[in-house]
């Protein structure tokens, strides 16, 4: 079978699905004019080139496999985490286990009709499944490299990251505002200390920082991406919003940005629980936008007078020279990979979820008590 021709298909299968020709291309291509190896050949070979595409521009394992999960339906998502997989070696490693991609067909023949065969889908669907992953991703646009971290840096110790996402499972499962409100200042307090406490050790030598893409589920993600922006502020980090995509960039070294996405992610969960708890008048988009972005920007100001109620507290006096240099390496490299960036301006029409909102993130106790870095 001559490579020119699966090439030549793979193109066509590419065109196919820029023009969105999904139906009448799946149904053209599984007649008895063309051979099923020579289109699954090319089926595959397209779905490697576009991936190569990706990783050469920007884009990452763990975020091709989000915009799946957005744009795809089951078995475009099960097809994309097999097509990564099947070019991991030029991937991230750690990233296309973290998505369970793994290769379980034989090399020995195509994996499309592995593929369909393990999953029962008839010929035209499988095609269609193909289609539909090729019209996701094609369109993607050039998104800076993000730097992984340098050695020495690393992250957060399993062993308190366990501690940490205990407290705040506690506190996003309890219907007690006051004990939601003493396990999210246990963990805030832990997860702060434990950032000191490594900056200390590490000193200036940590490296220069790197970044990574928290992604947000839709929808409200412009008010989530605020409540984001404040709690990476707030722990020395620099954050971008891609609206299109639904990704917040975050810049900063490895513990703050580990802590940052913990934050993140309970504050959302708690967000949502709070504003759902306002019953009727929760009903309204306007109220939930409004809700959403008075309680990012209340809990920014919260987190903002901790930081300096924190950092009039430092005793020791090798901290502050080191958060100086650290917040300037940050900023070096946010410019570097966001020199373009824009502000953001957005309108509240719902007075009453404004009000509500900020009266939630009220709930939140943020105080973070940094001064005690050598306690338990």
């Amino acid at each position: 079978m001559a490579e020119s021709t699966v090439e030549t298909f793979a193109v066509l299968l590419c065109d196919a699905a820029q023009r969105r020709l999904g139906e009448l291309a799946a149904r053209e291509l599984a007649g008895p004019a063309y051979d099923d190896r020579l289109i699954d050949r090319a089926a595959e070979l397209a779905l490697r080139e576009v991936l190569a595409r990706l990783w050469r521009t920007g884009w990452q394992p763990r975020d091709v496999h989000q915009i799946a999960l957005r744009r795809l339906g089951r078995q475009g998502v099960a097809l994309t985490v097999d097509a990564i997989a099947g070019c991991a070696a030029a991937a991230r490693r750690d990233q296309v286990a973290a998505i369970g991609a793994e290769v379980w067909w034989s090399p020995q023949e195509p994996l499309l009709g592995q593929w369909a065969r393990r999953h029962r889908v008839e010929r035209v669907p499988a095609l269609l499944a193909v289609l539909a992953v090729l019209e996701a991703l094609l369109p993607l646009p050039r998104l800076p490299e993000m730097p992984a971290p340098s050695a020495p840096a690393r992250g957060v110790d399993e062993k308190v990251l366990a501690r940490i996402r205990a407290l705040l499972a506690k506190a996003e499962s309890t219907s007690f505002p006051e004990e939601a409100e003493a396990l999210s200042a246990k963990a805030q307090e832990l997860m702060s200390r434990y950032a000191f406490e490594q900056a200390l050790v590490s000193g200036p030598a940590a490296g220069a920082g790197s970044a990574r893409r928290f992604w947000l589920e839709q929808p409200y993600l412009g008010p989530k991406s605020s409540l984001v922006t404040a709690v990476a502020t707030a722990n020395r980090c620099r954050a971008a919003f891609y609206a299109e995509l639904g990704f917040v960039a975050l810049v900063g070294h490895e513990v703050d940005l580990d802590l940052v996405e913990l934050l993140s992610t309970s504050l959302l969960v708690q967000a949502n629980e709070a504003m759902l708890a306002a019953g009727r008048r929760a009903r309204t988009r306007s109220f939930r936008h409004a809700f959403l972005l008075a309680y990012a920007g209340r809990i920014g100001e919260r987190l903002d007078e901790a930081d300096r109620a924190a950092g009039d507290a430092v005793a020791d006096s090798r901290l502050l020279p080191i958060l100086a240099r650290r917040r300037q390496e940050v900023d070096t490299l946010f410019t570097q990979l966001f020199p373009h960036t824009l502000r953001r301006t957005t309108t509240v029409s719902n007075g009453e979820g404004w009000a509500a909102g900020r009266a939630a993130a009220d709930h939140a106790r943020l105080t973070v008590e940094r001064a005690r870095l050598g306690g338990t």
